[in-house]
């Protein structure tokens, strides 16, 4: 359809008779109605009688609010004024009003390049529009992701020498966290020879061995089926009892459970043997948080400097370690600073020597339970709530330290 404007009543007749389909308007606001009850109007013809000035004012209206409206300016006489007149104010373009081939030409091509506008305005509307969708999409995917994301923590205690108090202090963190009210499971992934079991004096039917069974498939009967109970907050997966176990857990079956354990728990607390076997790699992998365990002598600490520096070439960020010196009162020329100094870490917590450590040992009783008042104790409970309430603070983050299946590369 084309709007023709023309106060001239036989000049809009004319027209209308030139524009077959057209409607004719007298005056500019019947002509606005026409329009916004009218929004696919493709051109407006805008008869000779019309003044300038209002053909103008109109014009750069139509360009603002409408720019896929083609206004058509007629006059008597196509002279450098109106054309001027038609530039400044964005008329489409100017015809003679007795060019009968120019005007319907001129509204053929108003008609082209109208729809030739709508179509990049539906598609930047539809662009704008799947932005939207894309937007909301990924925030429900993010959202849905944060709901289905593990809540528990993984912290790893490790040492690459044995006898330097690892599974004391794994032990010992664990129960501290259990007593405080969170939800932990203690993993010995010392599969030779792990005494987690033994310092808490149980005598688990079950192994972690016993994934083996299981071909691959770690779902919730599998994990259920490996968990010893503790305590009403504290389940520990035990090392094997025998060395000569016809199956062993694959570290795929020992992933997946760390995997599982950490939508369970509110923390894992991983003790390890003494080596950079699989089993160890697969919990650094997941670890949050890497405790790692020295005492205060030079054959301790050339084995903890050989391990931060082996961690650092596997790109296991500085961030996540904490260090635990045992036995740092012993007197053997060795200070904790020059400790610290070589090693180029700050002690997060310092353990002395004491009777009350093996008595607690050797009856299989957490040391923090044993003896609350001891400073070791004191110092564990202490140690323990900090990993509690960085558990807590990185909650919604990812932790940079770890990945699940990350890529072990060595730095450039």
């Amino acid at each position: 359809m084309t709007a023709i404007l023309e106060p001239d009543v036989a000049q809009a007749s004319i027209l209308q008779a030139m524009l077959h389909g057209s409607v004719s308007f007298r005056d500019m606001d019947a002509l606005r109605d026409h329009l916004e009850a009218t929004p696919n109007e493709f051109a407006v013809v805008i008869g000779p009688s019309v003044a300038g000035d209002f053909a103008a004012e109109f014009a750069q209206w139509a360009r603002v609010q409408r720019p896929d409206l083609g206004v058509i300016l007629l006059r008597n006489t196509v002279d450098s004024d109106a054309l001027a007149l038609a530039l400044r104010s964005g008329m489409r373009e100017v015809v003679g009003a007795r060019d009968l081939a120019g005007v319907t030409t001129a509204v053929q091509r108003a008609r082209s390049v109208a729809s030739a506008i709508g179509q990049t305005l539906m598609g930047e509307a539809q662009a704008a529009a799947n932005a939207v969708k894309a937007e909301i999409a990924a925030e429900a995917a993010a959202a849905q992701a944060a709901a289905e994301a593990p809540v528990g923590r993984l912290h790893t205690v490790f040492s690459t020498k044995g006898g330097v108090g690892k599974s004391l202090v794994a032990t010992n963190l664990a129960v501290a966290m259990a007593d405080a009210g969170s939800k932990v499971c203690l993993v010995d992934l010392d599969v030779n020879s792990g005494d987690v079991a033994i310092m808490l004096q149980l005598n688990p039917t079950r192994t972690i061995n016993d994934l083996a069974g299981f071909q691959g498939v770690v779902d919730d009967g599998a994990v259920d089926s490996v968990l010893t109970r503790y305590s009403d907050n504290l389940s520990i997966v035990a090392a094997p009892i025998r060395l000569d176990s016809p199956e062993q857990a694959t570290a795929e079956d020992i992933g997946k459970l760390l995997d599982a354990l950490k939508y369970r728990f509110d923390a894992v607390v991983v003790d390890t043997s003494g080596v950079f076997d699989d089993q160890a790699l697969t919990a650094l992998d997941r670890s949050d948080t890497i405790v790692l365990v020295g005492t205060l002598d030079i054959p301790a600490l050339k084995g903890l400097k050989l391990a931060t520096n082996t961690l650092d070439l596997l790109n296991f960020g500085k961030d996540s370690w904490r260090f635990v010196l045992n036995r740092a009162d012993g007197r053997v020329g060795l200070s904790v600073d020059e400790y610290e100094s070589t090693l180029g870490l700050k002690a997060a917590l310092t353990l002395v020597s004491a009777n009350e450590v093996l008595n607690a040992v050797n009856r299989g009783e957490p040391l923090v339970r044993a003896y609350s008042g001891h400073q070791n104790s004191k110092g564990l409970v202490r140690f323990a709530a900090t990993l509690t309430d960085s558990s807590t603070s990185a909650a919604t983050s990812e932790s940079g330290a770890r990945k699940a299946g990350r890529l072990r590369l060595r730095k450039g």
